[in-house]
């Protein structure tokens, strides 16, 4: 019989949470805390190769300065525009199976949420993770000694919200199993929900948002368009196309085109929104 795994969310920086070891992805270029721990290691002598695994592979390294995990693991995936919700709940599987082989003694795992910078929807992408994790529980392939995942949110107001989601789904953030496998204490629309989220996610209604990244408008895309949106039962998406490398544009494109409706915020004239209204408006 699995002993409980509690998964709760921090409202920290992850690189100041202490645990046994920091999941990182490297999407084959660098992004945000990756880039950062990156950076760190390099200057403690580890070797860009070391950090690089192809998709599906990973790496175990020492920690750095700065870092209050004891280990690092990156795993390798696919591009950043490649990233949709199938691959977010494959991460969290992976994720955990990769350190049942290398680190079986890990009790706790400290992770970051995937997806949501790129375009995914907030609640869709941290669901799709936390079924992964599951899947990896129900086929054995965790650390023997694993008690805790903790996800670390800098951003507040995200990091209450994935805990009121959290809690809808799995009850005080425990997996726990009974002799069927089967999670205790959790409702027949969630057991429904972590069965299929992530595979048929891509494929549900959407709503694309055409707006600015910048900081003063988190609150706008958060508050006042992702919660009415999904409230009226559609994915919300948008893209940070300063972010991107490769063939985003392929992407939104995509996106764009089969989406339900494209809402356009055009304050400060950005040309990344003009782009996406451009594509909106030839489709």
């Amino acid at each position: 019989m699995l002993h409980p795994i509690v998964i709760e969310i921090v409202g920290d920086d992850a690189t100041k949470i202490r645990g046994d070891v920091l999941a990182l992805k490297f999407a084959q270029a660098r992004f945000g805390i990756d880039a950062y721990v990156f950076k760190k290691l390099i200057e403690e002598g580890q070797q860009k190769e070391e950090m690089s695994p192809e998709p599906g592979g990973y790496s175990l390294l020492p920690s750095a300065c700065g870092i209050a995990a004891n280990k690092i693991l990156f795993i390798g995936a696919v591009p950043a525009y490649e990233f949709k919700y199938i691959q977010v709940r494959e991460f969290g599987r992976l994720t955990l199976a990769s350190l049942a082989g290398i680190e079986p003694q890990a009790k706790s795992i400290i992770v970051t949420m995937h997806g949501v910078g790129f375009g995914l929807d907030e609640s869709e992408s941290f669901q799709s993770q936390i079924a992964g994790f599951i899947d990896a529980v129900k086929s054995a392939e965790i650390p023997d000694q694993l008690e805790r995942i903790i996800f670390a949110e800098r951003n507040s107001g995200r990091a209450e919200r994935l805990k009121i989601i959290l809690d809808e789904i799995l009850p005080n953030g425990i997996i726990e199993f009974d002799t069927r496998w089967n999670i205790k204490n959790i409702s027949p629309v969630a057991t429904e929900k972590l069965r299929s989220v992530g595979y048929s996610s891509n494929s549900k209604k959407h709503v694309f948002v055409a707006m600015p990244f910048r900081s003063e408008m988190h609150d706008i895309y958060d508050y006042g368009i992702s919660s009415a949106v999904r409230s009226a039962g559609y994915l919300c998406e948008r893209a940070d196309l300063s972010s991107f490398t490769g063939d985003v544009m392929q992407w939104v494109r995509e996106r764009i085109k089969s989406a339900s409706l494209v809402v356009a915020d055009l304050s400060g004239s950005n040309p990344n929104v003009y782009l996406e209204v451009g594509v909106e408006c030839r489709n």
